[in-house]
């Protein structure tokens, strides 16, 4: 009976209190491990609100001249090394420090920016948050420039070589040209104003002019409207080059259009001088007897039909004009004021007339 029930029930209490040890001192542990990870986290935060508070940094807007270039998905933070390397402020640590602190940091857009040497982190954040810092070359393109004079304008307001945009222009197959432009790029470099960022080449500066050509086709139709007047879209921008060349009024376009498809279809030479001057190399000038008589696919008084190619690039309101001509039976035009307008009459007597006023008054 002793044996029965005094040595089992001993060695069962032994063996539960042996089970429960291990469970507290995991439990020990684990509340060990958890005081080292959070005494670990607020030292941690401490050496950064330290590292932050004590980070050197310059005062005022600084000196000099200084260039950084801001790469496509680059942040504050990391932006903040190439700023200390590159002088403009002196610690990335107190770049990061203001970035942090204003919300507008997130919103850096890439592009080149002109900053100075030795500017607090905060001036240096200001100037590359402000658009205005943001360095491009700004050409102006007007309507009616000719492929040579586009490419002396870009080279003169950006910082793309002449020698590389001719290079380029001499490779219009790597423009983007629509089908119908036939390799040529004289019309297809569309007037407007470019933005041109430093380290732009070329190819990219004509290929976006040629993208904003294809844009200004597509919103005035052009191949439906081309299509139903039965000439081709290449004839539809000779046609706008030539209007663009003849008058400075836009709302005369439709009229100068109408006496281009009228001669045309009767067989009237257009006697378009802007063509001919285009002929010799020129966009302007008083022409000469011999001139006149010059033999060459863009005399348009010795040869019928449009020139061989546009004369010039035509903008939207020349393109609108050339597709929507105005109606009537006008074969004549002469330059009526200094203003700019023109008398359209279907009598040549009539446009003798105002040609020999005109001439009197001193328009012409």
């Amino acid at each position: 009976m002793t044996d029965l029930l005094d040595l089992p029930p001993a060695e069962g209490r032994a063996s539960r209190r042996r089970k429960k040890t291990p469970r507290v001192l995991g439990l020990v542990v684990v509340l060990v491990l958890l005081l080292v990870l959070l005494g670990g986290a607020a030292l941690a935060v401490g050496k950064v609100k330290s590292h932050f508070k004590s980070a050197p940094d310059y005062t005022g807007s600084g000196t000099g001249r200084a260039v950084v270039q801001v790469q496509p998905g680059d942040s504050a933070y990391n932006l903040a090394v190439t700023l200390a390397e590159l002088g403009i402020v002196k610690s990335a640590a107190a770049f990061r420090k203001v970035a942090a602190n204003n919300e507008k940091a997130a919103g850096l857009q890439p592009g080149f920016y002109q900053l100075r040497e030795h500017m607090s982190a905060a001036a240096a954040l200001d100037l590359l948050l402000d658009p205005a810092s943001r360095l491009r070359g700004r050409a102006t393109i007007p309507e009616g420039s000719t492929v040579v004079q586009a490419l002396a304008i870009l080279a003169k307001s950006t910082e793309v070589p002449l020698a590389d945009l001719k290079a380029a222009a001499a490779n219009p197959a790597a423009l983007g040209l629509p089908s119908y432009a036939n390799g040529k790029l004289e019309g297809f470099l569309f007037p407007a104003t470019y933005d041109v960022e430093p380290g732009t080449s070329a190819v990219e500066v004509l290929t976006m002019m040629v993208d904003r050509f294809k844009e200004a086709a597509e919103s005035s139709g052009l191949l439906e409207r081309s299509k139903q007047l039965g000439i081709t879209p290449y004839e539809a921008v000779v046609v706008a080059s030539l209007i663009e060349r003849e008058s400075r009024v836009d709302e005369e376009y439709p009229k100068v259009a109408r006496v281009v498809y009228n001669r045309i279809e009767q067989g009237i030479p257009l006697g378009i001088d802007a063509s001919i001057l285009y002929g010799l190399g020129r966009t302007s000038g008083a022409l000469r007897k011999s001139e006149l008589q010059r033999d060459t696919p863009y005399n348009t008084r010795l040869n019928r039909g449009l020139p061989p190619t546009p004369i010039a690039n035509p903008g939207e309101a020349a393109l609108a004009g050339a597709l929507a001509p105005a109606s009537g039976d006008i074969l004549y035009y002469v330059l009526a004021d200094k203003t700019g307008h023109h008398l359209f009459t279907a009598d040549y007597n009539a446009f003798l007339r105002q040609k020999a006023k005109s001439q009197a008054e001193g328009v012409f």
